[in-house]
Formats: structure tokens, sequence, C-alpha cells
């Protein structure tokens, strides 16, 4: 130990001189513009020396008195992979259940200051390993357009316009708010046709139609470019042939070409050894990093491709000067993170430790696990009564089950509340409570299983936390079990051995709340028909014991909505690597939802109504204007998640969205009062592909513009045209 500290310190001390040394160069002048300075950094530097900061471990250059840098940092819902301890929001698709933009920018505010605090610690320490850096890779906004995916629990869920929201209020959080200095950096991943699957996604070739392309894959990276995230970073398949982090038309065309990305690219982690191992589009190392590079990918996450880059350049397959643009991005992102200027001048340089797990922070976790629990069942059990309980049973894998609740990605909080400990911080000693975990996620039903149904005979109500685990859904995993594989689902059926297991609890004549932990869509047909209430709780974070709770016992009415569709089971869904969008999701699919996008249910009850309807035709330069009233006419103060969407004209010849949609708000909403919600949607937002003109144009044609609690809800209409 003391020879590593002897080594670290210095480390330190032979940067701190390099510091002294160089104090004067033009890179350490904050006066100067950001291009000034990357440019004087990159100036200096040798072709091995500008190769080596290309990779995602970046070396320190002594010399110049600049320290290593990992690129590779990750705060999908809050920071992830330390050792710090730190708050724990839900999963992604959770909080994107709760439809709440304010949450998300603040989540991204609070979750960068706990970042900064680790930084600046790490950085008094000497400390710049892997996890400790400012450019997080985050978020997820991949469409997910097949609930098989297992990664599809990262992403806001199904729609483009939920995700693009959502996506571009986290990152504008994240990234801060002053004119020279970013609090973090963002990156939008992962650029782009990237929805699975996982066992194929380093040799998969995605094909498709230029319709579904700008329709539904990239408009959520065309909203946070130009909402002005740092980083995007490119994925592992190919689309049409050539791998995506050297595809002609994503990086050349369509990101730095049309639209003007100025920021810095990333591989996806070992990306670029693909294009050569895997994908066989390349020959090795040096042509495959110089094409990259050619292609606008300024880091390899990895520590073999580009190492490549030095071959390349003197053979000729990439100019220098091309290796220097990358590096001038890369350095850009640096200095506007304040890396090489004084702490005195850097407004995010002063958080410390204490603002990790902050009570505000906390606070909000709690928050937007309560949003996210969906109620897709309910005949009047919920909220229970405590004055009616004298003893209850909280059983099921998911019910005392930390790290199901933390999802992926994740950090590692103080405290995790989980369903069984939020309960009985609930009714503290005046119930009695039984518990048992009862089976798994997979397997036959455990012999045990028959004991402790013995011990549910005078019970009053059976709380059964299931669903499934991010142990077996996920990232390239190792799993090979009835219903996964390789980290997706070959089912969206609950395993049959929970639906085995609520059948059993069900004939004991008690009533059952079965609550689904998830990252996806489940098909549950016989819990939908057969139990009284059931709720979606996702992967819900350090505090989803405690909301669940909540909303078990009425203190917290329920207003999560979903951000996928709930199909009724696997008969409902085309071949998983079919990439093509029709009859997939909400605004294709066109069969009976089990729940529909956007549902989700209340304890109270809202009525609309027109305030002011919609003109009856329109021009591409206009706007839709209308504003309908949202009344509370139920028994109970509650949130409204309200949902405008778009039906677009159909015809035999026309690929077009069944709806789609354009419009959404939360609003509380006390009991007996009403809100007015205007709505405003530019009609140029309508455009699509079309062939003809062989760009995105506005469809003419009739129209018609819905409001209501989901997608399915027609609550007010009104017929329009575009000429």
């Amino acid at each position: 130990m003391k020879k590593c500290l002897f080594f670290i310190s210095t480390g330190i001390l032979l940067l701190l001189a390099g510091c002294k040394e160089t104090e004067n160069y033009p890179f350490r002048n904050p006066s100067l513009t950001v291009e000034e300075r990357a440019a004087d950094i990159v100036s200096r530097l040798t072709l091995e020396e500008k190769v080596a900061q290309m990779l995602n471990d970046a070396p320190a250059i002594e010399r110049l008195g600049i320290p290593p840098y990992n690129w590779w940092n990750e705060c999908l819902h809050g920071v992830a992979r330390t050792e710090y301890k730190v708050t724990s929001y839900p999963q992604a698709i959770a909080m994107a259940a709760g439809w709440d933009v304010d949450a998300m920018r603040q989540m991204g505010d609070y979750t960068s200051e706990e970042g900064r605090a680790i930084y600046n610690t790490a950085r008094a320490k000497g400390d710049y390993r892997i996890y400790r850096g400012l450019t997080y890779w985050t978020p997820n906004i991949n469409i997910f357009r097949d609930p098989r995916w297992g990664r599809g629990q990262e992403t806001y869920g199904e729609d483009p316009f939920l995700t693009g929201s959502l996506g571009e209020n986290f990152v504008e959080g994240l990234q801060g708010d002053n004119a020279t200095y970013l609090k973090a950096a963002g990156c939008a991943k992962h650029y782009a046709v990237h929805s699975g699957s996982e066992a194929n996604r380093h040799i998969f070739n995605a094909e498709v139609s230029a319709y579904d392309l700008w329709d539904t894959y990239l408009p959520a990276f065309k909203q946070l470019v130009g909402g002005g995230v740092a980083g995007v970073m490119c994925a592992y398949n190919a689309y049409e042939g050539q791998p995506c982090c050297g595809n002609d038309k994503l990086m050349i065309d369509i990101l730095r070409g049309d639209w003007k990305f100025t920021g810095y690219v990333t591989s996806d982690c070992g990306a670029i050894n693909n294009f050569y191992h895997t994908h066989k589009t390349h020959p090795d190392a040096p042509h495959a990093a110089a094409d990259a590079v050619f292609h606008g990918t300024d880091v390899d996450c990895g520590n073999e491709a580009y190492k490549g880059l030095v071959q390349a350049v003197k053979d000729g397959l990439i100019e220098e000067k091309q290796v220097d643009e990358s590096l001038k991005r890369l350095f850009g992102i640096r200095i506007r993170l304040g890396m090489f200027d004084p702490d005195e001048i850097v407004p995010y340089s002063a958080i410390d430790s204490t603002a990790l797990e902050k009570k505000e922070h906390k606070d909000l976790a709690l928050k937007m696990a309560q949003q996210s629990v969906v109620l897709l069942k309910n005949d009047g059990l919920l909220p229970l009564k405590k004055e009616n309980l004298k003893k209850i049973a909280v059983v099921g894998p998911n019910a005392d089950n930390v790290e199901v609740q933390l999802g992926n990605y994740n950090g590692h909080p103080s405290k995790v509340i989980t369903l069984l400990e939020g309960i009985r911080e609930e009714v503290g000693g005046d119930i009695e409570i039984f518990t048992d975990t009862l089976n798994g996620y997979y397997g036959a039903t455990p012999p045990s299983l028959a004991v402790a149904l013995q011990s549910l005979t005078d019970v009053d109500v059976i709380i059964y936390a299931g669903g499934i685990s991010p142990r077996i859904e996920g990232e390239e995993m190792d799993v090979n079990v009835p219903g996964f594989y390789k980290g997706d689902r070959t089912s969206i059926l609950l395993p049959q051995l929970q639906t085995d297991v609520l059948k059993k609890l069900k004939a004991t004549g008690k009533p059952v709340i079965f609550v689904m932990m998830t990252g996806s869509a489940i098909a549950i047909p016989w819990e939908a028909a057969n139990l009284p209430a059931v709720l979606n709780a996702w992967y819900g974070g350090e505090a989803a014991g405690k909301a669940i709770a909540d909303i078990l016992f009425g203190h917290y009415n329920p207003s999560g909505r979903l951000p996928v569709t709930f199909y009724a089971g696997d008969k409902d869904l085309p071949e998983f690597e079919d990439y093509d969008m029709a009859n997939r999701t909400y605004k294709y699919f066109k069969g009976k939802a089990l729940y529909p996008f956007g549902y989700g249910l209340s304890y109270t009850r809202f009525a609309y109504e027109w305030a002011n309807v919609p003109k009856q035709q329109y021009g591409s330069d206009e706007s839709i204007k209308c504003s309908f009233k949202v009344r509370n006419e139920g028994a109970a103060d509650g949130d409204e998640v309200v949902q405008v969407y778009i039906k677009y004209p159909q015809g035999k010849d026309v690929r077009l969205p069944l709806k789609e949609l354009r419009f959404f708000q939360r609003k509380n909403i006390p009991q007996g009062e009403a809100y007015e919600v205007k709505v405003s949607i530019p009609v140029a937002e309508l455009a699509k592909w079309d062939e003809t003109a062989n760009g995105l144009k506005v469809p003419s044609g009739k129209y018609t513009i819905f409001a209501g609690a989901h997608s399915e809800n027609e609550a007010v209409s009104a017929a329009f045209e575009i000429k």
C-alpha cells in the first residue's frame, strides 16, 4: 500500500510541476475560445500521444501537465458503478412511466451534482480511474420497439416523442445551464437502429426503410442533438451493410451533415474491433480505425482497434489532420468541463462529498418511484384500509429483493427500501406480517410452497411481489433458461411458475394483490382476468418499497402511465430481429392490447371537455391550436397525465401511423377542480418520409386530434384537414 501511495503521490507532483511549467500555454488561458485552446493542445502532441488520447482510458501527458482521463462513466438513473454511496432513482423505463419532464430535468441536475462530488473528491486523491469522470454515456434513447429486448429497461419506452422529450430534459439538467462550463456531459446512445437482439448485436445488420428510419429510429437522436447533447455513442450493429460507427448515412450525411453535430462521438465498447472481428467489413485494426475516424468516431471504447491508427497514418490510410479533428473535439469537451482551468473560476469545483445522497435527492427518488407505479387493475380492493387488517402476507421472489429494485447500470445507495420493509414501516406493530419468497423466476414449483400456503389460512390479504429480474433480462448476459436467452426474453408471458403459484394463492379464497417488478411489458392474461388488483412497479430504485406501500395504503394516488404497450401474448409480436415497424408499438399495432400505451388507473376519475376546438383546416406552416378542460370528478386529489394524439390519413398506398403522441402534460388536479390544457402542435412536426420527395413532408389529407387518459381513450376529439 505504501508503494502504491508513493507512485500516486509522485504522479501528482509530476502533473503539478507540468501545470506550473505550462501555465502560460494558450490552452490554459480561459479568455481564449474553446476551439483555440483545443487546437493549441493538439498542436503540441506527437502522433502517438494523439492516438493514445482517443482511447477511452486516455493516459496523462505529463510534459503538458495534462492528467489521465477515462471517458467511460454511467448515470442511467443516478451515478453508477462506483464505491461511493449515491442516490438511486427508478430504472429509466420506470421514470418514463412518470411522464414528468420536470422531474427528469431535476433528476439530471441532482445526478450531475453527485457526479461532480465524486469527480472532485477522486481528483483530489489523484484517482482518475474508470467511473470517476464527467462524461456520462447516458441516456439510452433507443426505441423499445419489442418487449423481448432485455435492454429496453434502459430506455424511455416505445414512443419517439415521449423518448425525445424525457431525454432532452434529462440532458438539460445533467449538463447544467452555465454559459461557459458543462456541469457534466451527456451522451445519446446507441446511434442508431439498435434495439436487440443481444445475442447477435456484434454481427447484426439492420435493414429498415427510410420511412421507419426517420419515423421511429432517428427522431429522439435528432431532438437531443438539437438540444445540445455533448456526445453521441454509435452502436455495435451494422446498418445497410456498414457498421454504425463507420456508416456513411448515419455518421457523415445525417449526424455531422444534416444535423451539424459538433460534439464528440464514442464507440460502444469494442464496436471498432467488430469491424474486423465479427462484421468482417475491414481486414484489420488500422483499416477499421482509419474508417471510424474518417466517419467522425472520436473515442474508441477499447484497448485494441485505435492503437492501429499510428500505422494507419503511416500507411496513408488516413491523414493526421483528420485525427486532429477528433482530438480537437475531445479536448474541447474537457475544456468545457473546466478540466484545464483554476478551480476558483469553475462553478462546479466546490461541490464536495456532502452532495451525495442529499435529502432533496432522496426525496426526488421517492417521488419518481411513486409516479412510476402503474395501477393496471383495481376491483375496489385498493387502497387498503389498515383498520380492516389484522394479518397480511407479503410474499414472492421480489418482496424483499434489493438487487431487483436497483435494475442495471446502477449505483449503490446507503439504504434500499424493499416492498417488505416499506409495508413493515407502514403498518408498524399493529398488523402481523407473514413473508416467504415462495418461488423463483423459472423452474418447478418448490416443495416448500405447500407448507407456506398453510400459513395463509388466517391472513386478510395476500400481496404477491413477482415479475422478473435484471439478473435475467439485460445486456448480453450468460443466461439460457425458459423464457430468457442471452439477456433477451423468448416469451413475454409471466413465467409459468408464477402464474401457477398465483392460481394457488387465489384458491385460498384470500384477496390477492399482484405487484409486478419488471423492466419491460409482461403479458398477464390470466392475472388480468382473475386477480382483483395488479400494479406494475418496474425496478423502482432505492425508495421503491415505500412508494408501493404508499399506493397500497392510499397515501399516494397512483398516476403512472405505461410508456410501452402491454400485449396479450407472444402471438401479437412479429419476428424479434425484424426491424420493420409494421404491427409494432401502439402507432402501428392493429390488434387488441391487454393494456394500451399510456394506460394507468387512479383512485379518482377525470372528465374531459373541449374549451376551444381546433380549426377544420391547416396549412403546413401553421400550428394546431386548441384547449380542453380536465375535471377531477372523483373522491380524491390526483395527478392526471393528459395525452394528445394525432390520427393520420390512412390509405392502401400510404404508410402512416394509426395514431401518434404529439403532446402530454402531468398535472395535479384537486378533487372537484378543473384545469384547462392549452395545446399547440406545429403542423411541420407531422412530417413523414416521402419517397417521391426523397425527404420529410407533411402528408395532406384528413386527420383527427384526440385527447384522453391513454392511447385508446378518445375523451375529446375533432377532425381537421391539412391541404
